[in-house]
């Protein structure tokens, strides 16, 4: 609260060391005392998230200060949206679509990149809160947790420079991010692709159909259909651009940013919320 950060994953990180400071025991890596040490910092990293950017929205960017305790008869998806929201409402849908999210983004093997973090530096003999600092750390990164911010960069950059109801000025942007003449210039449509997946990734299929369902509460169903539109194309413009050694399908960052968007949480948020879900796998 004392030093606010518009980089909330630092924020975390910071806090989670912050919190070793009150644990009489933060050095003992027996396995009861790990397990005790996991599930408070799983249970409290939700808080940790929404007032570190409660913080830095009031500090930095002059607005409203709003911190509402969490309700222990509340889920974590309920609690996050009631912490975050200045009224503190939501519908039982958001907070279903929230708590899939939450879901889909806790672990899908150990081979990933902040899960693998943690498992180098507990390797060391360390404790816990420094092994889960190392693993926000590399979870921040762009090629990691923060590429679902990418995508939603992307489609604003999309919806600012062609008309998105042109099927030909869509599938001409795509070709163009490839060619690396559009957006960021790097060459990638984000949120297409993974390193396992490649018929599909079975955490976005599922995102997908709560994505659908929260964007017909919302009136935001063209939106919708316009990530389903590149969804498509983009597959095949990837196939002809490039040599495929296999397929490539969306990711499951494709439709978290979109849902995220969906529920009103701001873009500092996307990649702390990915924590507050994989959290329960690093430990």
């Amino acid at each position: 609260m004392k030093a606010a950060n518009s980089d909330i994953m630092n924020a975390l990180a910071k806090s989670i060391l912050t919190l070793a400071s009150y644990d009489s025991n933060a050095n003992d890596i027996s396995i009861d005392n790990v397990l005790r040490q996991s599930l408070q910092l799983i249970s409290v990293m939700p808080m940790l998230s929404i007032y570190s950017y409660q913080a830095y929205s009031h500090y930095e960017q002059s607005k409203s200060l709003y911190i509402h305790a969490p309700i222990p008869e509340l889920s974590t998806a309920e609690n996050f949206l009631h912490m975050l929201r200045p009224d503190s409402k939501y519908t039982p849908l958001e907070a279903l679509v929230l708590d899939m999210a939450l879901v889909l983004h806790a672990e899908h093997g150990g081979g990933n990149n902040s899960t693998f973090t943690t498992r180098v530096v507990t390797s060391s003999g360390t404790d816990t809160y420094a092994a889960i600092s190392a693993a926000l750390g590399s979870l921040k990164g762009p090629r990691h947790g923060g590429a679902n911010i990418k995508v939603m960069q992307m489609f604003d950059d999309m919806k600012s420079n062609i008309d998105t109801k042109n099927k030909d000025a869509i599938r001409d942007y795509l070709v163009r991010l490839l060619d690396k003449a559009a957006f960021d210039r790097a060459g990638l449509i984000y949120g297409m692709g993974h390193a396992v997946y490649s018929l599909s990734d079975p955490r976005a299929d599922i995102l997908r159909f709560y994505a659908e369902q929260l964007s017909v509460e919302k009136g935001l169903h063209e939106e919708f259909e316009l990530y389903q539109t590149v969804e498509k194309l983009a597959p095949e413009i990837i196939a002809e651009k490039r040599k495929m050694y296999k397929g490539v399908s969306a990711n499951v960052d494709f439709y978290s940013g979109m849902v995220y968007k969906m529920l009103g949480l701001p873009y500092e948020l996307f990649t702390p919320i990915f924590a507050v879900a994989r959290i329960a796998g690093w430990s």
